[in-house]
């Protein structure tokens, strides 16, 4: 007998699931299908060419591709200069195009504490004032001070914040798990309490109550299902949804709009060819609690600092246990942010071609 499932909240014809962009994603678009996404960016932009930003926007955007392409050629010392600089452009790209202002300073600084060289004594200060800033500010994160205090982290709190990278660093550090990985994760609803929220299930390793009670806070399970095998869970948190004939009413689509906005962060995804999306948790030492790009960025400037100014401090870096690590971050990066930036710009969703959506 097959199991009763809650219906997905639709709008017109279209079921609405979670999307890789954290702000304004579009809904109801399909997947775009491409092996890169610099082309379908700039023709992105170049649709409103009477507005004058679109042009900036668009310059900044070659530039980042040209950063980008360069990097393929570079030895593992000099990649995250390049890298970084591909991270500056596109970030100004997103900035310019969505009308945020920006101070164009790069607003992170590094400070090395003296002793060994080790990660742990790579700092990284966040500024009130700069491209990061305003990339915090369109993430709805803006950076925090404590008096003149700018907001710091050293190089591996940031590292293990970073999903992409999480197993490589598990492997090198130890450290309990950040990340859960998790399937399927749509939006659905009750018609008759008019009410919708985000439900997905637990991989198997996963889908037990030992497992479930580390990450369990905003969460809970979904005893409509029965459970076996693979955990069903839900997001605790609910919008308003009443959509005749899946016609939301304004009222619903602006609840809605606003639960993703507030929620979308406890989600994030792995740039792959297949969906890897995980949840992550709150309840350890050492989260920070920002968007992936802020993090990624402020990383890669540190180690740009290093290629540019001080390659043997790198050289050691990358000879020691976390060098494995490093190179990890340094080779995965770019793909990431870049995917992550192009769906910022354009709130589409991305997938290599050749895999069925």
């Amino acid at each position: 007998m097959k199991e009763n499932t809650r219906p997905n909240i639709k709008i017109k014809k279209q079921e609405i699931i979670l999307r890789k962009a954290s702000v304004e994603p579009n809904f109801t678009n399909k997947t775009v299908l491409t092996d890169s996404t610099w082309r379908y960016i700039e023709l992105f932009l170049k649709k409103e060419k009477k507005a004058v930003k679109n042009d900036t926007a668009l310059n900044y955007w070659k530039q980042a591709e040209n950063f980008y392409e360069a990097t393929k050629n570079l030895d593992i010392l000099s990649k995250p200069l390049t890298s970084y600089y591909c991270f500056l452009n596109a970030t100004k790209a997103l900035l310019t195009y969505k009308g945020i202002n920006f101070d164009t300073k790069h607003g992170v600084s590094g400070e090395i504490k003296n002793g060994q060289i080790v990660i742990q004594n790579e700092y990284i200060k966040l500024h009130p004032k700069g491209v990061l800033s305003g990339l915090c500010n369109y993430l709805n994160e803006p950076v925090k001070t404590i008096g003149d205090k700018p907001e710091t982290y050293n190089l591996k709190e940031i590292l293990y914040n970073l999903e992409y990278i999480h197993r490589a660093y598990i492997l090198t550090f130890g450290q309990a798990e950040l990340f859960v990985p998790v399937s399927n994760p749509r939006f659905v609803f009750d018609k008759i309490k008019k009410e919708g929220w985000l439900e997905t299930q637990l991989e198997e390793q996963y889908s037990n109550q030992r497992e479930f009670t580390k990450f369990k806070t905003g969460f809970s399970i979904d005893w409509l299902y029965s459970q076996n095998g693979l955990y069903t869970i839900r997001l605790n948190k609910k919008f308003e949804w009443e959509a005749p004939r899946n016609k939301p009413t304004d009222k619903s689509l602006k609840s809605f709009k606003n639960y993703y906005k507030n929620q979308r962060k406890r989600f994030r995804y792995i740039y792959s060819p297949n969906q890897l999306w995980y949840i992550k948790r709150k309840d350890l030492q050492g989260i920070i609690d920002r968007n992936t790009l802020s993090l990624t960025f402020a990383a890669m400037h540190c180690l740009s600092e290093m290629s540019r100014y001080d390659p043997d401090r790198l050289a050691k870096h990358l000879e020691k246990s976390c060098g494995w690590l490093l190179t990890e971050f340094i080779n995965k990066s770019i793909y990431q942010f870049i995917d992550m930036i192009s769906s910022e710009i354009s709130g589409d969703d991305f997938r290599v071609t050749g895999f069925r959506t």
